[in-house]
């Protein structure tokens, strides 16, 4: 386990015990999946951008528009997004405004299949709402997978 995948299971850890949902979400859960391992680690929850700032002591407060914050562990940056679901559309891209959503309707509104999936690293399970791995896993177990 890497310094920085100990960090990350930590934030996770906090939040789940403060009563949150919390997943390894995005590039991480696409590299692990396609056996490339990474430390570039994105954290998804139901904790709101408040919540999030008042249980970590370093935080950076990227995007409250789009529930964004910065969680900082010895030197390490943790991006961490309240789940969401996009409302409306200026451009076809870019949404005018978002909601929170669970873990299900954040990961529909991703950019890529492979990348509506999550890692609970307390429980060691990857969360594919939208069947987006199985096709992309070089791991070839995917006993430790929950679709919807």
């Amino acid at each position: 386990m890497t310094e920085a995948f100990a960090h990350a299971r930590a934030i996770v850890t906090k939040l789940v015990r403060t009563g949150y949902i919390a997943y390894f979400a995005g590039g991480w859960v696409r590299d692990y999946v396609m056996g490339h391992p990474s430390e570039d680690i994105d954290i998804a929850t139901n904790a709101s951008p408040a919540e999030i700032m008042d249980l970590f002591p370093h935080t950076i407060l990227v995007g409250l528009a789009f529930g964004v914050v910065i969680v900082v562990i010895e030197g390490h940056q943790f991006e961490v997004a309240t789940f969401r679901k996009d409302v409306g559309y200026l451009d076809g891209r870019h949404p005018s405004g978002i909601e929170m959503s669970t873990p299900q309707e954040d990961a529909l509104r991703r950019d890529f299949t492979i990348n509506g999936m999550f890692y609970d690293p307390l429980e060691e399970v990857i969360h594919d709402f939208v069947q987006g791995g199985e096709r992309h896993s070089s791991r070839g177990d995917t006993n430790n997978w929950r679709s919807a």
